[in-house]
């Protein structure tokens, strides 16, 4: 299938989860792909799955140093992007008595700083009419339990989503961000360590959803591609696929 054939694009985050599965969707379309993640484990595992076509680049989404090192290596490869999927990001679960500055700001330069300079470094390469799809969440519209400084993060990215849309709009650029709600991705075990909390979480996590179960990282991809390619006349859109956990 050749729908996304000739279209470069980047990933942040695409080694495992919706940025793995969203590679795979544009590969499977003919685009050429360039993800990123930072453990050698998750390098190796990502360049095993989506074979040599695509190409795995060690880079930390929360250094500036990387990000520009990055920037380099897409202009060195691509030329020119058509789309920039920044997706890095993750939770930690924790009481608003036990959020150590540590872990505040742990939230913030991943989920937030990361993003915004990445975008910065990276939109220049943009082409115009191509397209920005950053990866929000519901917990910045829901008031949820132990994830304060997770949600407080990923609210600043989706007013980012806003301020990049204006400013890139005379370059015919579409910002827009996918809000997942509870998706079933290697995360989960990333923010809860502890396997009797992840299972308490997860169920009451699925019984809590409208939908009574948590979405797949092929859903997110779906979703993430229409914003990038066919939403054509959306921009600055925050577009939640969470089984109507937002919205019921």
């Amino acid at each position: 299938m050749d729908r996304y054939k000739g279209k470069k694009v980047v990933i942040i985050g695409g080694t495992s989860g919706i940025g793995l599965a969203t590679a795979k969707m544009l590969l499977d379309g003919g685009a050429r792909v360039l993800v990123t993640g930072r453990s050698q484990a998750g390098l190796d595992s990502a360049q095993e799955e989506i074979g040599k076509d695509a190409i795995v680049v060690s880079s930390d989404a929360r250094s500036l140093a990387d990000l520009d090192a990055l920037a380099d290596r897409a202009k060195a490869e691509f030329g020119t992007l058509d789309l920039l999927f920044v997706n890095a990001g993750f939770s930690l679960f924790a009481p608003l008595e036990q959020t150590t500055e540590a872990t505040f700001d742990e939230m913030f330069n991943l989920n937030a700083k990361g993003p915004f300079f990445a975008v910065q470094k990276l939109s220049p390469l943009i082409t115009d009419g191509g397209s920005i799809v950053l990866t929000t969440s519901t917990a910045n519209v829901k008031g949820m339990p132990l994830l304060a400084a997770y949600g407080g993060a990923k609210a600043a990215l989706r007013n980012f989503a806003r301020m990049f849309a204006a400013e890139l709009l005379p370059r015919g650029i579409r910002v827009n961000a996918v809000s997942p709600g509870p998706t079933d991705t290697p995360i989960a075990g990333k923010s809860m360590p502890d396997k009797d909390l992840e299972a308490q979480v997860t169920a009451q996590l699925r019984e809590a959803n409208p939908m009574k179960r948590f979405g797949t990282a092929e859903e997110l991809a779906t979703a993430v591609l229409f914003l990038a390619f066919d939403a054509t006349f959306i921009t600055g859109l925050e577009l939640p696929v969470d089984g109507g956990w937002s919205q019921l």
